[in-house]
């Protein structure tokens, strides 16, 4: 072989050589992420191996290098409109290897058959990088309209417009307000600590204001401008931490 040759069936070995992902589906389901690698499928002569396709795909065509002690068969499972095609393998011999090419109305499948006396993969199926990407798609678009803890509204009608500064171990991690109250999202550490004491600034003097916490939040029933959070006794042992409307 010429050294382009060479070249060319080393990409390909360690592509079919390389150990992709491969994780437990629904029943028992042996599940390959589409595309990785070439997954290789073990079968038995006296068993059935089920690889099933994604529902809807339509299959074109199935090439087998081994023809002869390779048997495969289709099969369908589902309701019309989304059924989904299983091609169903069968060698008549262990200690074969041979590949499969299946093409479809959706993509293009490279599959490696290995046949052994008795160890084999009853279910076969694929998990879809498109499919994964359209659900987390969908996953953001709900948590973009979810409501904010606290607030019990729409993400998108709160008002973000708070600074904090100050350092403490208990730092609020966010502070927003929905025009009506003020929201003071604190660590999850600060579960099972006692929570700093908030004062408003007004007329010059710090006041103490009523607030009630929840778990790590803290809802001051109206708008504040300024406010100082305080922890600890004593000025050298104190945590402050001020936080400033529009800032």
């Amino acid at each position: 072989m010429s050294a382009k040759e060479r070249k060319g069936t080393g990409i390909s070995s360690q592509w079919r050589g390389s150990t992709g992902l491969v994780t437990r589906g629904a029943d028992g389901k042996v599940v390959f992420l589409f595309g990785e690698v070439q997954p290789s499928v073990v079968c038995s002569p006296l068993e059935v191996c089920d690889i099933e396709l994604e529902a809807g795909e339509v299959v074109r065509d199935v090439l087998v290098g081994d023809t002869v002690r390779w048997k495969i068969e289709p099969a369908t499972s589902g309701a019309v409109g989304g059924q989904a095609i299983h091609l169903i393998v069968k060698p008549s011999e262990p200690g074969l290897v041979t590949s499969m090419v299946v093409t479809t109305s959706r993509r293009t499948y490279h599959i490696q058959l290995k046949s052994n006396a008795s160890q084999y993969m009853a279910r076969v199926g694929f998990e879809y990088p498109e499919a994964v990407s359209s659900r987390l798609g969908d996953i953001n678009a709900r948590l973009g309209t979810d409501v904010l803890p606290g607030a019990g509204v729409p993400a998108e009608q709160l008002s973000f417009a708070y600074s904090v500064s100050g350092n403490a171990s208990w730092r609020p991690t966010r502070v927003y307000s929905d025009g009506v109250k003020t929201y003071i999202q604190f660590p999850s550490s600060l579960s099972g600590q006692d929570a700093p004491v908030l004062f408003v600034v007004s007329g010059g003097q710090n006041r103490i204001v009523n607030y009630r916490l929840k778990g790590d939040m803290m809802v001051v029933d109206y708008q504040i401008d300024t406010a100082i959070l305080v922890s600890g006794v004593g000025f050298w042992n104190q945590d402050k931490v001020t936080i400033r409307r529009g800032g």
